[in-house]
């Protein structure tokens, strides 16, 4: 079993207390009766299913009864963060990727980056020694 934190409660509880609701910040149309069957289809039915990150609504069920959001990586099933409904996430998929590249970076003699550095830097770094 494990806590989930409720950021209207302010307390970790413990997850038979919440129930999952689905893909998090998903925008409703505009005119839905401008929309042709097949968007509105889209809207209703599909929805995105990543390994890795994915933000999720959850409620608190059994607590203050309030939806909330979660951000949680779908491979390990670990709660990164946890707000507010209207909040934006802190952690998405691309922060952490750009965390993750940061983190692998090496530097050799004369401060080159080396290893993690892209493909276009690693270019421009052989067009100058060149």
């Amino acid at each position: 079993m494990f806590h989930i934190y409720c950021p209207y409660c302010e307390e970790h509880r413990e997850e038979e207390e919440f129930h999952p609701k689905g893909q998090a910040h998903i925008a409703r149309p505009a005119d839905p009766d401008a929309c042709s069957d097949a968007e509105w289809g889209d809207y209703l039915f599909f929805r995105d299913n990543p390994r890795g990150i994915h933000h999720e609504l959850w409620v608190h069920a059994v607590g203050c009864r309030k939806f909330f959001n979660i951000t949680r990586h779908t491979v390990t099933y670990e709660i990164l963060e946890t707000y507010r409904m209207g909040e934006q996430p802190t952690i998405t998929a691309e922060s952490l990727a750009r965390e993750e590249k940061a983190d692998k970076v090496q530097v050799a003699d004369g401060g080159q980056q080396t290893v993690g550095a892209s493909d276009a830097a690693l270019a421009s770094m052989k067009g100058a020694q060149a």
